[in-house]
């Protein structure tokens, strides 16, 4: 019998493109965690004010799930992805005048307009990247995607830590922000220009299922195994936007003499084991079924949240590191669990899962609060609430409900 490919050979090119979109939202989203540190420091916010910085980047995916879906059903995947490169853009030139008023608040709306498009991004690339091939391998094709974004991730701390925390803080708080505005307006020419050159580029289309007008949310609500998905991927990004918001903290706080510049680069290292993390799971499915692996992976989180708790020095500091190799395979896996035998509704079931990653929004400040209260180590505790629902998931909570699809 004759193995069915990952990618459709009339859609490689386009997967490539799609695949790389994956890298930009890592950036961003691992810069983020720079971010946070810094304005500690510049704007002299707490650890739980920190965690808006969180807030706001991955509350946009509350906002921007549904009307995502309704560009990409509307108008095609092309079409999504330039609203969400402009807006990426927008949100990054933001960041000059919120520099010049000095505003934590102005930051925050600037880091919300840039995740608005990083949101339409994500709604868009994932069912993209479903679409170009069988639906058997899925959950592998987008696995392998992710695992570009991964890459985006490690950029993004190696940016943030060589151009924002690098630089000794002088007390001029202008002085302070220059960098974060140059690097940021840097980022949104970069991206203004990849939006400009793909309005060029043809892009071979993907046929989208057939809007059926009796088949809404309504329909899509009742599926047990989207609900579940979408329920867990709130839980799993709650998990890694809190691990990731108090990394340089938890280093600064326990490992001796760390500098922020040398905790921006060890979260580099962990962004490299997520990156390792998604290769070794991408691989591992064809042997191991996707919600098996996931299991697994959740079960080792766990045992890393509780050693990271016990700040043993550098044994807790290399499973901190490790965690990111151990939730590397969730954020896929579970989107593509949640899309099985969807058909017409995979489009809509997308912009809700998307709209899951407002768990990085809820979870940082919370954890921000433990951490001023009780330590960042004891912080490190409540994930473990989060990847025991995504075992629970991995476990029973999977199953595709053929029946209403």
């Amino acid at each position: 019998m004759e193995k069915i490919p990952l990618v459709r050979k009339q859609y490689l090119t386009t997967y490539v493109f799609v695949t790389s979109l994956f890298m930009l939202w890592g950036i961003a989203l691992s810069m983020g965690d720079v971010l946070n540190r810094h304005f500690q420091k510049v704007l002299h916010i707490s650890l739980a004010e920190s965690g808006l910085v969180q807030f706001s980047l991955f509350g946009a995916y509350a906002v921007m799930g549904i009307p995502a879906g309704w560009v990409m059903k509307k108008h095609g995947y092309k079409n999504g992805v330039l609203v969400g490169l402009c807006l990426y853009a927008t949100g990054a030139f933001l960041f000059i005048p919120a520099a010049a008023a000095e505003s934590f608040t102005f930051f925050r709306i600037a880091l919300f307009v840039l995740a608005c498009g990083l949101a339409t991004l994500e709604a868009v690339a994932h069912p993209f990247s479903a679409a170009l091939g069988d639906e058997e391998r899925s959950e592998q094709r987008i696995n392998l995607s992710q695992t570009f974004n991964a890459v985006g991730t490690m950029i993004g701390p190696m940016l943030g830590g060589f151009f924002i925390l690098r630089a000794a803080l002088t007390g001029d708080i202008q002085q302070d922000l220059f960098s974060v505005k140059i690097l940021y307006a840097a980022i949104g020419l970069v991206v203004l220009l990849i939006a400009f050159t793909f309005w060029f580029v043809k892009v071979p289309s993907v046929q989208l299922p057939v809007d059926n007008s009796t088949r809404g949310y309504k329909e899509l609500f009742k599926i047990n195994h989207f609900k579940w998905a979408a329920i867990t991927q709130f839980f799993n990004v709650a998990a890694q936007g809190g691990t990731w918001a108090f990394f340089i903290n938890y280093a600064v706080k326990h490992m001796p003499n760390m500098s922020d510049e040398a905790a921006s680069y060890y979260f580099t290292v962990s962004m490299a084991m997520m990156l390792l993390g998604r290769m070794v799971g991408t691989y591992l499915i064809n042997f191991i079924a996707p919600n098996k692996l996931l299991a697994m992976f959740a079960t080792g989180s766990i045992c890393f949240c509780v050693a990271i708790s016990q700040h043993q020095g550098w044994f807790s500091f290399a499973c901190l590191i490790g965690l990111q190799f151990t939730f590397s395979i969730m954020f896929p896996t579970i989107f593509g669990l949640g899309l099985r035998n969807l058909g017409d509704l995979r489009e809509k079931a997308a912009s809700i899962i998307v709209m899951g990653v407002v768990g990085g929004a809820v979870f940082p400040p919370i954890m921000g609060w433990v951490a001023d209260r009780h330590g960042v180590a004891n912080a490190y505790l409540l994930p473990i609430i989060c990847y025991l629902v995504i075992l629970l998931f991995g476990l029973r909570l999977y199953k595709a409900d053929s029946q209403k699809t």
